[in-house]
């Protein structure tokens, strides 16, 4: 199977399962306890915590653990909601953790800001504009798209807010361990995960102030911010799998990617010429391809099921979407047409996928087009 679906879940890295193996067998003991098998295990969550701090460019003391991103999303927007009676302003491209957890903790106060329509970004004039007459709670912008892969102006949105005195909330879990995190650090907060770049799921991070407010109660673990016993396995290896992903952002890697990238949408375009890619003038993720394929007898799932059976793991868009009969939020944001989901593909690479991968995904899209008369 050659597989196409990293921005739902990258595989474990060589490096994460290392790390995960001895961890699990060298700290097995709870890290809240006082004996000294305890002091190591926290003494390794502290690293890792280091390490991720490094990464963001943040203090060490700013970062909570928890179970994944949608977790700390969650305890974000709980956290502002008690502690502001303003409005929660998020753009329209949100992940669907945020805005099911806007409309949950600011129900009747939250609103969407507006993309560019076609290329995806948040409008940040409409941004500006709104803060010159106004100041919300909070805004919540992502560092890039988990649908399409463009890339949002996240640190000018930023710069905006704090020139306004607004908190701003980044969803980085499709940006860290892809791209550098360099000054992700400098947002109020930050959300994120591991197993998005090939660290093991159930393992997230908050950048976050002291004095958040924990959604989960019950103990004293992560300075009261977040009850329960950290992952510490887990942890240990989403800082081994982050340092060998940063370590790759540091070299060529990412210009050699982006062209194989772009090689397989122009060679694309050309066999198919009804396929249209979505956000193609906008900056992208190196790994995404998100396109409307030439219509076809059957919708998006049937050309998932067709490339699956052609040996291809491929998305309709959102994992955290997937398998609801509705549009693409994404999309409508994007005003990129009614009826545009039903052709939507996703296709997203990993740092272990080479050249030779994007030419057998484009083998196999051919071969599902004639089957389905979409050439």
């Amino acid at each position: 199977m050659t597989y196409f679906d990293h921005n739902a879940t990258h595989p474990l890295s060589a490096a994460a399962r290392e790390a995960w193996v001895d961890a699990t067998s060298r700290l097995s003991a709870n890290p809240s306890a006082p004996h000294r098998a305890g002091a190591r295990a926290a003494a390794a969550l502290d690293v890792a915590r280091d390490r991720l701090a490094a990464s963001l460019g943040c203090p060490a003391a700013n970062l909570v653990w928890t179970s994944g991103a949608t977790e700390s999303a969650n305890a974000v927007l709980r956290h502002l909601a008690a502690n502001s009676t303003g409005t929660l302003w998020l753009s329209a491209v949100e992940h669907p953790c945020f805005i099911a957890a806007a409309q949950r903790d600011f129900p009747g106060r939250h609103r969407f800001l507006p993309v560019v329509p076609k290329l995806g970004t948040v409008d940040l004039d409409a941004l500006s504009d709104a803060l010159r007459h106004d100041r919300p709670a909070a805004v919540a912008v992502m560092a890039a798209n988990n649908e399409t892969g463009v890339i949002q102006p996240w640190q000018r949105a930023r710069d905006l807010c704090r020139e306004h005195g607004v908190p701003f909330v980044c969803d980085a879990a499709q940006w860290t361990g892809k791209l550098a995190s360099t000054g992700l650090g400098d947002c109020d907060y930050v959300v994120g995960c591991a197993h998005k770049f090939g660290g093991p799921a159930g393992v997230g991070w908050i950048r976050c102030p002291s004095d958040f407010t924990p959604s989960i109660v019950g103990g004293p673990q992560e300075e009261g911010r977040r009850a329960g016993t950290e992952n510490v396995a887990g942890i240990v290896s989403s800082a081994a799998a982050l340092a060998e992903r940063d370590a790759a952002i540091a070299t060529n890697a990412i210009a050699e990617r982006t062209a194989w990238r772009d090689r397989f949408i122009g060679n694309l375009m050309t066999a198919l010429p009804g396929t249209t890619v979505i956000g193609l003038d906008a900056p992208r993720l190196w790994n995404t391809v998100a396109v409307l394929m030439p219509p076809a007898a059957d919708c998006r799932r049937r050309w998932v099921v067709k490339l699956d059976r052609l040996g291809i793991a491929a998305s309709t868009g959102s994992a955290c979407s997937s398998g609801k009969e509705k549009p693409s939020h994404v999309l409508e944001a994007m005003r990129v047409g009614e009826g545009a989901s039903d052709r939507l593909l996703r296709f997203s690479a990993g740092w272990e996928t080479t050249a030779a991968d994007w030419d057998t995904v484009l083998a196999a899209l051919k071969s599902a087009a004639m089957e389905l008369g979409a050439t």
